[in-house]
């Protein structure tokens, strides 16, 4: 993917410079040393939970004014929390674990944080250094665990070496390509008494990202824009991360090219503007899908090309020649081969770009994309984004979505578990800024929505913020729930309560035969199974015995007045429990492994694009 340090609008936190004027030599602890390099790097606040080998840790943490800890129920909460922080503030997030179960806690955030590249310190502790390899209690090879999770990591062992680690861990986090790093701690490290200055001597040889792009490729991508009859812009994640989003605009209304953002870069580019043409992937626009599929050049920008997007890989985009855009040298040519590869970061890229381009035409070279327009507005009128209410009166899960994307305040953040809600909210709310929709992209964590909420609103708390949830995943992590009422962090969280794991159910209707094998959350007595939706637990009562204020909605008719009166409470979290019909499928849909030519707008309805291509 395709970043810089921060995300649109947001400062970067410090990190050291070599030969910077350095504070006075301090005596302490290593755990003292710690807190003191977390307060010179920025963070402001750490999701955690203690045990006997980060112990040391937490004692001096009780004494900073600078850092707020916020005592998590779960490791994975604290690593989620953290990723939902670093994604809404574009600062580095913060998690801190002891050493063994606490640490291997970690690693479902550490592996999302990873596939989504979102810059991560986690930090934990270890059994003393003479311990290490002895199957101490609570040993856990965590550095040999993540290692292939993680942009880097570190096993301290000396408490002189605290500093040093600490900043190379946020500098590594935060630039190029972003993505989590580990710092694992000795016990006796922390206890050891050491002496601490800031800025460290840091010493990173190797470690040398590309952010400026090389002038030829630049002109030789502009060459094929202007030459293109049927370009796409094919947006990711990256350019959200490196605070692309104006240059990405200025780009697509000088090219008049139309533009698709992928489910990590929603946001990126105006849901609502004229050039943009939707969502790709399995469950894509119709409009974007088969963009891509008809392109005669796709301009990839923070994009991996990965298989959610491009269906089965060799039919994919048959006609396209392709401008591939990174940061990381990695993606580039690793599923499709780039005719134009550029390494670089993101905002200069596309201002090169726009340079570029201007160039061209200056010189008479300017696309006439109006065939292709004619050809993308036609599939965008027939086949728009849509659902059918049910017809037995019950909620739709789609409507309730749409509604609380348009009753949310402005500046609202959207956080989504994963499965047919996570579908649902990225097609039917609108997101017109960056930062403002976090999922959990590549991984795919069930589980993710509510810590990710909590991190985000902690980290901006005036900002209004809303899970989107299923009834599956909010059962993995809700007890951050009582994190949030405990330390003033009022989220609010929508359960899509469909009674089962959504989208298993829906593959199950669809490829086996309607045998509905363990997706079925609702089973019980006969008094249970009669009511729609999961009643054990139930979620009303649930959230209010972890301090929330919990509603539940069953009736259309009601819809308006309860997210109204979520919206309404600000000085706690609020749970909605919304009982939705256990029916409702997400479409459009691209079957996995199959061609993005196969792409059906809804179950039975394959388009026809009138072309004699695809009848």
């Amino acid at each position: 993917m395709l970043m810089t340090e921060q995300a649109t609008g947001h400062h970067p936190q410090p990190r050291p410079r070599n030969g910077a004027t350095t504070s006075p030599v301090e005596h302490v602890t290593g755990a003292q040393s710690l807190i003191r390099s977390l307060e010179e790097v920025g963070a402001d606040t750490v999701f955690g939970i203690p045990g006997g080998a980060i112990l040391p840790a937490y004692d001096p943490m009780m004494d900073s004014r600078k850092v707020r800890h916020i005592l998590v129920r779960h490791e994975q909460g604290a690593g989620h929390a953290a990723t939902g922080y670093a994604q809404a503030t574009g600062r580095v997030g913060v998690c801190m674990a002891t050493s063994g179960p606490g640490a291997t806690n970690l690693v479902t955030p550490i592996a999302d944080a990873h596939m989504d590249s979102v810059p991560l310190v986690a930090i934990t502790g270890q059994v003393a250094s003479k311990a290490i390899g002895t199957d101490a209690f609570q040993e856990a090879d965590i550095c040999g665990i993540t290692m292939p999770i993680t942009k880097h990591n570190f096993l301290v062992t000396k408490a002189e070496d605290i500093p040093r680690t600490i900043a190379e861990a946020f500098h590594i986090a935060s630039t190029g390509r972003p993505g989590p790093v580990l710092v694992d701690i000795a016990k006796d490290a922390l206890q050891a008494k050491t002496t601490f200055s800031w800025p460290p001597q840091t010493d990173l040889p190797g470690y040398r990202p590309v952010t400026k792009p090389h002038a030829k490729q630049i002109r030789e991508a502009a060459k094929l824009i202007s030459a293109a009859k049927r370009p796409v812009l094919y947006v990711g994640g990256g350019v959200i991360k490196s605070g692309a989003t104006a240059e990405l605009k200025i780009l697509a209304e000088l090219t008049g090219a139309p533009v698709t953002t992928t489910l990590m870069a929603l946001g990126a580019f105006p849901d609502s503007h004229p050039l943009h043409v939707g969502m790709p992937g399995m469950h894509g626009a119709v409009t974007a899908v088969t963009a891509l599929q008809k392109a005669d050049l796709i301009v990839a920008l923070g994009a991996r090309f990965d298989d959610r997007v491009t269906g089965k890989l060799d039919s994919f985009a048959p006609y396209a020649k392709v401008v591939h855009a990174d940061i990381d040298p990695a993606e580039i040519g690793k599923n499709r081969a780039a005719d134009v590869p550029i390494v670089g970061d993101a905002r200069e890229v596309i201002a090169d770009l726009v340079q570029a381009v201007q160039a061209e035409h200056s010189e008479g070279n300017k696309g006439d994309y109006t065939a292709w327009w004619s050809d993308l507005n036609r599939w965008r009128e027939t086949y728009p984004l849509g659902y059918d209410l049910p017809e037995d009166g019950s909620l739709s899960p789609q409507q309730v979505i749409q509604r609380i994307g348009q009753l949310a305040p402005e500046g609202t953040i959207f956080a989504a578990g994963v499965g047919q809600h996570q579908m649902w909210a990225a097609h039917f709310i609108d997101y017109e800024q960056p930062a403002t929709w976090l999922n959990s992209g590549g991984a795919g964590t069930m589980g993710y929505a509510v810590p990710a909420a909590m991190g985000a609103k902690a980290g901006l708390p005036d900002r209004p913020v809303w899970a989107i949830d299923g009834d599956g995943c909010f059962q993995m992590t809700n007890q951050e729930l009582t994190t949030c009422a405990l330390n003033n962090i009022p989220i609010k969280v929508a359960i899509i309560n469909n009674g089962a794991l959504g989208m298993v159910r829906q593959w199950q209707t669809l490829f086996y035969n309607q045998r509905y094998s363990n997706t079925v959350l609702h089973s019980g007595p006969d008094e249970l199974k009669a009511n729609k939706g999961t009643r054990v637990p139930d979620f009303v009562k649930l959230s209010e015995a972890m301090g929330c204020v919990a509603l539940r909605c069953e009736d259309p008719a009601d819809l308006d007045k309860i997210i109204a009166e979520a919206n309404a409470i600000n000085d706690r979290p609020v749970v909605v429990d919304f009982i939705v019909h256990e029916d409702a499928q997400v479409w459009p849909m691209v079957a996995a492994g199959t061609s993005n030519d196969e792409v059906m707008a809804a179950r039975g309805v394959r388009p026809d694009f009138g072309d004699g291509e695809d009848d």
